[in-house]
């Protein structure tokens, strides 16, 4: 009895690894659960009593159980029957293709991270970089919204700041859920947006057992009332100009809609421009076809060095290099009220119909958020530049000129949020940026853009080029 018994080291190792995994999993992990599984809910009871739009009970679901949720949606099962029928394979595969495509998509948002740490990260990177403003066209309104409505803030898309920006200045209104795009499945990052609410997309895919469960998700998410934000364009602008809207998004949320039974979408457009974005080089050089394609790795050493000069700068040089970044808010749509005023229902139209009259929404939401983009400094600035690109110009007469084009433009009603005791210092400020990024050459105090630079200052004056459109308007209709 009193015997011993000799194991090999490794066998030795393995046991006791096993066990501690085994005591871990039984006693330790259960406790560890319920501690952060209570701080969880205390933050959700707290924040809740502040925000003008609730955590649904949708976004505090087991991820588990939102996946059977979506897996076992009816459509989903019919998508997956057709699937299994048209690619010739067993029922059972192409639900387990469903599942991954659910699994892939679904959310795991925490409140915790979302409003403890991640608007923590989000204020402090803005800051950081910019002199952040915020502007609004009907506040009124807005605070009129009906709180118990699905809220979808529909934007134009400049920078990937976006997500940052938009999450930071309405945190304390609500918890956004975002569409992000295959870029940023990698680890750890995946996890942490996936804590944070958002949801992965695969753009341009074809797969229609994919944009079936993608579709359920976005309109079981809206008929929950989750707040979401959607960049109508689909991706980043790379001319700098808004790009042509797409309707996937606001089709997948209209689809079935009834006005007089389903709780009210609300749409509010934002309006988002900066003095300078951040990854705007690589944006530009998106357009020439024939540019080398580079490397993750290349990205990631370029992005890690320009981190490192960024957080060198002292403050004050940081926000001189960079300027402001401004968000616009503009005056809701509601689609209860957009079917009442045009006589529509969205359940059971046709497909053809449907996204005619999904069109047309579209482009009321678009037009709202051309007169919502913010007229930075440095796009006007820019504007300018090009206009006399022919010639050496001073800086006082560029000031000059960028003034009179900002009296022309608040007469259309541009938002232009500069006071008029400071608007000499902001354009000099621009024009600083300007000339810093080596985009002009300079002679005998004069200034001409360099021709390599041309394609960087179209990119910033695209911005605002709507404006241009709508003065032409004007004038051709008096």
């Amino acid at each position: 009895m009193e015997s011993t018994i000799t194991v090999p080291y490794w066998l030795f190792i393995l046991i006791t690894a096993f066990a501690a995994v085994m005591v871990l999993d039984r006693f330790l992990m259960p406790g560890v659960r319920w501690y952060f599984r209570r701080r969880v809910n205390r933050v959700i009871d707290e924040i809740n009593t502040r925000l003008d739009v609730e955590i649904r009970p949708l976004q505090i679901t087991q991820r588990k159980a939102l996946i059977d949720r979506l897996v076992f949606d009816e459509k989903v099962i019919q998508a997956v029957k057709q699937t299994a029928q048209e690619k010739g394979m067993p029922a059972s595969v192409a639900q387990d293709k469903a599942r991954q495509y659910a699994n892939e998509i679904s959310p795991a948002f925490n409140a915790y991270m979302y409003f403890r740490i991640g608007y923590w990260l989000s204020k402090k990177l803005a800051r950081l970089i910019y002199r952040i403003r915020v502007g609004f066209f009907d506040n009124h309104q807005l605070s009129k919204v009906d709180p118990e409505s699905a809220v979808v803030f529909v934007m134009n898309h400049r920078s990937n700041m976006d997500y940052v920006l938009v999450s930071f200045l309405v945190a304390e209104k609500t918890a956004l859920s975002y569409a992000v795009g295959e870029w940023a499945r990698i680890w750890p990052l995946q996890t942490l947006i996936k804590s944070m609410g958002a949801f992965f997309v695969r753009r341009n895919s074809g797969n229609p057992l994919y944009r079936r469960v993608l579709e359920r998700y976005i309109n079981m998410s809206t008929r929950a009332g989750v707040c979401q934000a959607v960049f109508v364009e689909g991706g980043l602008s790379k001319d700098g100009a808004l790009r042509e809207p797409r309707l996937g998004f606001i089709d997948y949320m209209l689809r079935d809609y009834h006005a007089d039974t389903d709780r009210d979408i609300t749409f509010i457009p934002v309006g988002i421009n900066y003095d300078r974005v951040i990854e705007d080089r690589s944006l530009v050089r998106g357009l020439d076809p024939e540019a080398e394609k580079r490397s993750k790795w290349f990205v990631f050493k370029t992005t890690l060095r320009f981190t490192t000069k960024l957080l060198m700068l002292s403050r004050n040089v940081r926000l001189r290099r960079f300027g402001y970044a401004n968000v616009n808010f503009g005056h809701p749509v509601s689609a209860k009220a957009y079917c009442e005023q045009n006589d529509i229902a969205f359940i059971n139209m046709e497909q053809d119909q449907r996204f005619e009259q999904v069109e047309k929404l579209v482009d009321k939401l678009m037009a709202e958020i051309r007169r919502t983009i913010p007229v930075m400094p440095v796009a006007l600035m820019s504007e300018i530049i090009l206009a006399n690109r022919r010639r050496w110009t001073s800086a006082l007469e560029l000031k000059a000129l960028a003034l009179k084009r900002m009296e022309a433009l608040k007469a259309q009603g541009a938002p232009i949020r500069v006071s008029s005791s400071t608007t000499e210092n902001v354009l000099g400020g621009a024009l600083d940026i300007i000339d810093g990024r080596g985009w002009l050459d300079e002679q005998d105090n004069l200034y001409k853009p360099r021709e390599d630079s041309i394609i960087m200052l179209e990119y910033y004056a695209n911005s605002i080029v709507h404006w241009q459109a709508s003065e032409q308007l004007t004038a051709n209709s008096k």
